[in-house]
């Protein structure tokens, strides 16, 4: 058990965590305090997607990602059934602006936002932010979680200290 050992004392208990990125070559999480922001490159397959989104689910569940689209009204409803949350709509020229919450605690919401993220895969890499409440507890509670993945490592930690110090304290691991 000394790599479980050796993940418990990742992060330095005496320092402040300013990001924290994991990963593996076609997905990339950087986590800080107040978001978890997800790279995933186009040849990711589909099971990696959900596994990463029910896995920050695990984690927190009041996580909540916020997408802005343009879209019928009539699409609205369609959204909304699927789980995700209307914040805010606006007539304009193309349809309807609005802004939609998609919670964490919802599968059904996440099914449908993995079934959004594969879609836009096929043409192009996605970048998701997820806003969180998480600190180092819950960073390294996620990567242990997300640890399940094949092929998934630690890619850097970063502190919180001056710009000096800064360059002392930030952990590159290569794998």
């Amino acid at each position: 058990m000394g790599q479980k050992e050796n993940r418990d004392n990742l992060i330095s208990p005496d320092s402040s965590l300013s990001s924290f990125e994991m990963g593996r070559d076609d997905v990339n999480v950087v986590c800080t305090y107040g978001k978890i922001s997800v790279w995933f490159g186009r040849q990711v397959p589909d099971v990696v997607v959900g596994q990463i989104l029910l896995g920050i689910s695990n984690i927190d569940n009041s996580a909540v990602h916020e997408l802005e689209l343009i879209c019928d009204f009539d699409d609205i409803m369609e959204y909304e059934s699927n789980g995700y949350v209307l914040v805010s709509y606006a007539r304009s020229s193309s349809g309807y602006r609005t802004t939609f919450n998609i919670p964490f605690s919802s599968k059904k919401a996440l099914f449908r936002l993995a079934g959004s993220i594969t879609e836009d895969l096929k043409d192009k890499d996605t970048v998701l932010d997820c806003y969180w409440t998480g600190d180092d507890s819950d960073i390294m509670r996620l990567y242990e979680e997300l640890s399940n993945i094949d092929g998934w490592g630690l890619k850097s930690i970063n502190y919180k200290d001056d710009a000096k110090e800064k360059q002392n304290d930030s952990v590159i691991f290569d794998r």
